[in-house]
C-alpha cells in the first residue's frame, strides 16, 4: 500500500468485516512442508523454455548443472525448482536480460523510455494509479501514444485507487484507452464485488509484448524522490524505498499471459487486435520464472516460492520486506535456516504508512532473534520493497509482502531470477540498504518499554487484516 491510504484502509476494514460475517475469514495457506516431502528430489527441470520453445529434459538438466557449478554448492536450484514446478504452470524461461531498478526514479525513467518506444500496444496493471504529478505525467504520455495508434490497456485496482477521481479515468476512456477497474467496490458498477476482499496488488507494465517492468512500485509521486542516505529535513516527507526489474526475453510472454488472464476474468472489453504474444528473441543469460498468485488454497504460489526457497537455502538469505507479518511456516523456515548456520538477514520497516503493521511485525522479533536471525530496520525512508537474494544465485523481486493480505487475499506477481550476476547486483543493493539500517540486538530488544510490548501484542491481534 502507499500514501497512508487512510480512506482506503477504512474501506478495507469495512470489507474485511463483511467477509468475516459471511464466514469468509477461514482461508488457509497451503502446507509447504507436505509439498516438499511429496515432491521427488531427483526430479529434473522439465519446463525450461527458450525463444525457440520448450527444451528437452536433457538440455534443461545441462543448463541447471552449469548454473549449479557457478556458485557454492546449494540445494536451492534443483529441489526448489521441483517444488515450484509442482504448483505452477509458469515455466522457467531461458535467454532473458534482467535489469535491476533500485528505486522509483530509476523505475519511472525505464517505464517512460519503454512507453515512448512503443509501436504496438502498452498494457499496464497497477494497484494504485494516482491523480498526482506522476500519475498525470503517465497518462499524458499514454494519451500521446494512444493518439499515435498504439493501443493502451489499463487494469487498476478499485481499492488501491479509491481516492482517484472518476474523471481521471474518463479522460482515458474518452481517448480510446481501454480501462478495467479490478473488482469494483461500488456495488452499482458492473461486476461489482463489494463483499469480496480480493484486491489486485500486481504492478506490471508490458510494452509491445517484449519489455516487462515488474515489482512493487505503484504509479504515485511518493516514489519520485531519490534515496540520499541523509536524514530528512524537518517537515520534508520521507522518500519511499521500493524496487522493480525490467525483463526482456521469453519471460515477458508469461507476464503478458497474466495480464490477459486478469483482463478476461474481469470481463474487460474485447481487446483491440494487436500482436500481444509476439515471437521472442533471447536477450541475455538469465533463467527467469514469472510467478502469479491469486486467492485460493491451490494458488498461493508466491507463498510456496518463498517458503521452499528459504527451506532449501544453504548459505545466505537476505530478505527485504515492507509488511512483514508472516505465518508460522515462514517464521519457522527462517528460524530453522538460522539455526543450521545460514546467514539470515532481514531488513524491515522502521517507519511505514501503517504504524500498526510495524508493531505487528515487531511482535515476532524476539523469537527470530533467539533463533539467530539478524534483523535490521531501514531508517530515513518508508520501506516498501519486497525482494530476496538467496545463496548468491536465487533472487526475487515483486509485489508480494509477507503478510496475510498478500499471501491469502491479493493477486500478486513476482519475478524469480536464477543468475549469479543478477544475484550479485541484488546483494549490492541489499548492502546499501543495510548500511542505512539499524540492527536490532536481542539484549537491547528485551529491554524495550511495556508500552512498546503492548503495541506489538495489540497489533498482533489484527495480523490478518493489516
Amino acid at each position: 500500500m502507499t500514501r497512508g491510504l487512510q480512506n482506503t484502509k477504512l474501506w478495507v476494514m469495512v470489507l474485511a468485516l463483511s467477509v468475516l460475517l459471511q464466514g469468509g475469514g477461514c482461508a488457509r495457506l497451503p502446507n509447504v512442508a507436505k509439498m516438499i516431502d511429496e515432491t521427488p528430489t531427483s526430479q529434473e527441470p522439465r519446463r525450461i523454455v527458450a525463444a525457440g520453445g520448450l527444451l528437452s529434459p536433457r538440455q534443461s538438466a545441462a543448463i541447471m548443472e552449469r548454473l549449479q557449478r557457478s556458485v557454492d554448492p546449494t540445494d536451492i536450484l534443483e529441489r526448489h525448482t521441483a517444488v515450484v514446478e509442482s504448483v505452477t504452470e509458469s515455466p522457467l524461461t531461458r535467454g532473458n536480460s534482467v535489469v535491476l531498478l533500485a528505486d522509483g526514479p530509476a523505475t519511472y525513467a525505464a517505464m517512460f523510455t519503454a512507453i515512448r518506444q512503443a509501436t504496438e500496444h502498452i498494457n499496464l496493471e497497477t494497484f494504485i494509479l494516482e491523480d498526482d504529478a506522476i500519475g498525470r505525467q503517465f497518462i499524458d504520455l499514454l494519451l500521446q501514444k494512444q493518439g499515435e495508434g498504439v493501443q493502451v490497456n489499463i487494469i487498476y485496482d478499485s481499492i488501491g485507487s479509491l481516492d482517484t477521481p472518476e474523471a481521471f479515468f474518463k479522460r482515458l476512456r474518452d481517448a480510446g484507452i481501454q480501462v478495467v477497474e479490478f473488482n469494483p467496490v461500488n456495488p452499482l458498477k458492473p461486476n461489482g464485488e463489494w463483499f469480496l476482499i480480493h484486491p489486485d496488488h500486481r504492478k506490471i507494465l508490458i510494452v509491445d509484448g517484449r519489455i516487462a517492468i515488474i515489482g512493487g512500485i505503484n504509479i504515485s509521486s511518493v516514489y519520485s524522490s531519490r534515496l540520499s542516505g541523509r536524514a530528512k529535513t524537518k517537515g520534508q516527507p520521507l522518500p519511499w524505498r521500493d524496487t522493480d526489474v525490467q525483463v526482456e526475453g521469453p519471460a515477458v510472454t508469461e507476464a503478458q499471459k497474466l495480464f490477459l488472464q486478469t483482463w478476461q476474468k474481469q470481463q474487460g472489453p474485447e481487446l483491440i487486435e494487436r500482436d500481444y504474444l509476439p515471437v521472442q528473441q533471447e536477450h541475455g543469460p538469465a533463467l527467469v520464472r514469472v510467478v502469479g498468485s491469486t486467492p485460493g488454497q491451490d494458488n498461493r504460489i508466491t507463498f510456496v516460492v518463498y517458503v521452499s526457497a528459504i527451506t532449501f537455502a544453504e548459505h545466505s538469505i537476505h530478505l527485504t520486506n515492507a509488511y512483514f507479518i508472516p505465518d508460522d511456516q515462514i517464521l519457522d523456515a527462517l528460524g530453522a535456516a538460522a539455526r543450521r548456520g545460514v546467514d539470515v538477514k532481514i531488513i524491515l520497516a522502521a517507519t511505514s504508512d501503517s504504524a500498526m503493521a510495524v508493531h505487528a511485525a515487531r511482535y515476532n522479533y524476539t523469537a527470530l532473534l533467539q533463533a539467530g536471525v539478524k534483523i535490521y530496520e531501514r531508517r530515513d525512508s518508508i520501506l516498501h520493497a519486497k525482494t530476496a537474494a538467496i545463496d548468491g544465485i536465487w533472487s526475487t523481486v515483486g509485489s508480494t509482502n509477507l503478510d496475510y493480505w498478500s499471501l491469502l487475499s491479493n493477486d500478486e506477481v513476482n519475478v524469480v531470477v536464477l543468475n549469479r550476476d543478477f544475484a550479485g547486483k541484488m546483494e549490492e543493493m541489499f548492502a546499501m540498504d543495510l548500511a542505512r539500517s539499524d540492527q536490532i540486538h536481542l539484549e537491547t530488544w528485551r529491554k524495550r518499554s511495556p508500552l512498546q510490548k503492548f503495541k506489538e501484542a495489540f497489533g498482533h491481534i489484527f495480523v490478518k487484516w493489516l
